[in-house]
This record gives C-alpha cells, sequence and structure tokens, in this order.
C-alpha cells in the first residue's frame, strides 16, 4: 500500500478509536451513576436495567473494536496493514474503506465464517 493511502487509514482509524474510547468512557459514567433499585415503579426499573444493559452491550462491542482498530493501527506501523493475515494477499481497498481493521480478505472472511 502506498504511503498516502496508508497515512490516511491511519488517521481514519485513530479517529475512530478516540471517538470509540469516549463512548466507552461515557457508558462507563452513565453506568455508574443510573441506579435501578432507586425507581420506585416496577416499569421504571425495568426500562432503567434494559437501558444498562443496551448501554453495557454497545460498551462490550465498543472495545472488541478498539482492539481491532489497535491491531490495524500496529499493522500499518510493521507495514503489513491492508494484507489478509490469512493469505497474505491484498485486501481490497473498498473492503479496508468501509471497515479499516478488518484483518482478511472478502474471500478468507467468507471461508472463515462458514467454517463455524
Amino acid at each position: 500500500m502506498d504511503p498516502k493511502s496508508t497515512k490516511q487509514f491511519r488517521g481514519v482509524l485513530e479517529a475512530k478509536h478516540q471517538e470509540l474510547r469516549r463512548l466507552v468512557s461515557q457508558t462507563q459514567q452513565e453506568a455508574r451513576g443510573s441506579k435501578v433499585e432507586e425507581t420506585k415503579d416496577e416499569g421504571d426499573r425495568a426500562k432503567a436495567s434494559e437501558s444498562k444493559e443496551l448501554a453495557h452491550s454497545r460498551s462490550a462491542q465498543a472495545r472488541v473494536t478498539l482492539v481491532a482498530i489497535e491491531g490495524a493501527l500496529h499493522r500499518i506501523t510493521e507495514g503489513t496493514f491492508g494484507e489478509c493475515q490469512n493469505c497474505g494477499q491484498e485486501i481490497g481497498r473498498k473492503r479496508l474503506q468501509a471497515v479499516p481493521w478488518v484483518r482478511c480478505c472478502i474471500t478468507c472472511q467468507e471461508l472463515i465464517e462458514s467454517t463455524r
């Protein structure tokens, strides 16, 4: 991959990384601040509990994506960004533009998913 493209992807990845770190931090603060037990109405408690679970789920998914982004940033540093970690072929530019932290080309990803 050419240096200009790599620099652009690094910028996108770093911006997404910061966004997700803020989301995780905000979600953790909200979770600490919400008190499900203090609500008197059973319906309100259920809604508060559901909101808390949803926030936890979003935070967990954000953390998974953060790890993937950190891996992509590491691959940029190593000079292997854009190469499929399974077959070594170049990952399609459109795929990287859609999800710049992917590790495999579309063919290998489909293969991996079909064996699950």
